[in-house]
């Protein structure tokens, strides 16, 4: 079996809380392809890295991210998967991009509840802190939004739309090419033979959602995607190679 690559879900949601410098370090104490984190954009112009906008989900702050300052939010804490509280505090892109590894990917995934003015400026933010750097070559926007697509594109960096439906995949795939966008995050729930290669035959890259389970993780493989975005890449790589040594 064909491993694809295994990106880390929020820096790695099991071992969390979710965007968390804890959960990069767990990361990074074990095998992992690439890391995906949620960006979100401050009052200030900042990008904090936190994966519901409406702060009282995941932080002790309240409000929307988009009209809280850095400075309020640094001091707050994360919450874990069950909303209790954790020692973390959100962290911003910029620290993310210093302390990955530089051979590994990043996926930026822009956060924002029905707007599209604001995905647009959040790409753009990011556009701003990956341009120019040496990192922007392994960086790639990822999104539920077109326009925030459109708009990393627009800033010359790479770009995948998440799709959750097998609808018209020739008109989707027509319109990423002619976006610039390269590739789509279909949901292993969706994801199906026929749907894998129509996009190929665009010329576009398939990754998925998040899949924790091996059973699951080795049907997407067997389909064909190039990475698989997972709470816990370790433990799930090592499971993939035992199912490949019992086959």
């Amino acid at each position: 079996m064909l491993l694809p690559g295994l990106y880390a879900h929020r820096l790695g949601r099991d071992p969390g809380p979710d965007c968390s410098r804890a959960a990069l370090r767990a990361t990074l104490a074990g095998p992992v392809d690439g890391l995906e984190a949620d960006v979100c954009l401050t009052a200030d112009g900042r990008l904090v890295l936190l994966h519901d906008p409406w702060l009282a989900t995941c932080t002790t702050a309240r409000g929307w991210a988009h009209a809280t300052g850095w400075e309020a939010l640094r001091g707050s804490r994360l919450r874990d998967r069950g909303g209790a509280l954790t020692p973390e505090s959100p962290m911003l892109l910029e620290e993310l991009l210093d302390a990955a590894p530089r051979e590994l990917a990043l996926q930026i995934d822009v956060k924002a509840y029905g707007d599209p003015a604001l995905t647009r400026a959040t790409a753009a933010a990011v556009a701003r802190v990956v341009v120019g750097r040496a990192e922007r070559e392994r960086v790639e926007v990822l999104s539920f939004h077109v326009a925030a697509c459109e708009e990393a594109v627009r800033h010359g960096l790479a770009a995948r739309l998440v799709t959750w439906a097998d609808y018209a995949p020739d008109a989707l795939a027509r319109w990423a090419r002619r976006a610039g966008v390269a590739g789509v995050c279909i949901e292993h729930f969706v994801l199906h033979a026929e749907l894998v290669e129509r996009m190929r035959g665009h010329g576009l890259s398939v990754s998925t959602g998040t899949i924790n389970d091996p059973a699951l993780a080795a049907r997407a493989g067997a389909l064909g995607v190039d990475t698989i975005t997972t709470d816990r890449p370790a433990a799930l790589r090592s499971e993939l190679a035992a199912l490949a040594r019992a086959a």
